[in-house]
């Protein structure tokens, strides 16, 4: 894994936020899934910034002084445009994307006045204590891959979830292999605890969607 001084391990991907401020994430030329901004992330980024959630000059920002958890943050980009918008952010993942999560926050701080981020490592299906009380929103983009960690993922979001808490999960969906069979597992699980509602294309930023990737709101079952 790249150190945090190894220039030449990076290339970096933009997205320009609604004020044209630019979010600068760097992504790994080597390694594993979460060391690059996949779509659903940049999706989720700017969904963030739609007016349910953001417009200052009507007075509403839903993110100042949330309390926001990102599972599975990669690179950390969708915990830091909410960084930007004024939430306290905590960003998680593996330990071995740590150093990236740490470049990402570094390399953006300046973008960051209101609002906090810190990178912690998460294992899915483990102690949550760190995390708690129960954050305002639970963040995830592009998690549901791999088969192994599905009953993990959602036992971590049962952990997490209080009542009050609205999980944003954004997902590409997939046609090829195991992928289909994981969505159907992942969806099969997470009904037994919470409600999902799909978030039309209307409420999403008008640029940056798709129709194979899919933001839903999932909350508790009361």
């Amino acid at each position: 894994m790249a150190t945090e001084d190894d220039q030449n391990n990076y290339f970096v991907r933009e997205i320009e936020k609604n004020d044209g401020s630019i979010l600068k994430v760097k992504q790994c030329y080597m390694g594993d899934v979460g060391c690059v901004v996949w779509d659903a992330a940049i999706v989720l980024a700017k969904y963030l910034e739609t007016k349910q959630f953001y417009e200052p000059s009507a007075g509403v920002n839903m993110w100042a002084d949330r309390r926001v958890v990102e599972l599975g943050a990669g690179t950390g980009a969708v915990g830091l445009m909410a960084a930007t918008l004024g939430a306290q952010v905590t960003v998680t993942d593996l330990e071995d994307l740590q150093t990236l999560l740490r470049v990402n926050i570094k390399e953006n701080q300046t973008l960051i006045s209101s609002g906090s981020i810190t990178a912690k490592v998460l294992q899915w299906g483990e102690d949550v204590s760190d995390f708690l009380p129960p954050p305002h929103y639970v963040l995830m983009a592009d998690c549901i891959y791999y088969e192994q960690s599905i009953a993990p993922l959602v036992e971590t979001l049962k952990l997490l979830a209080g009542p009050e808490t609205c999980i944003i999960c954004c997902y590409e969906q997939r046609t090829e292999g195991v992928n289909p069979k994981v969505e159907k597992q992942f969806f099969e699980l997470l009904e037994q605890s919470f409600n999902c509602e799909e978030i039309p294309s209307s409420k999403q930023d008008p640029e940056f969607s798709s129709p194979d990737i899919h933001i839903l709101h999932i909350r508790r079952k009361v």
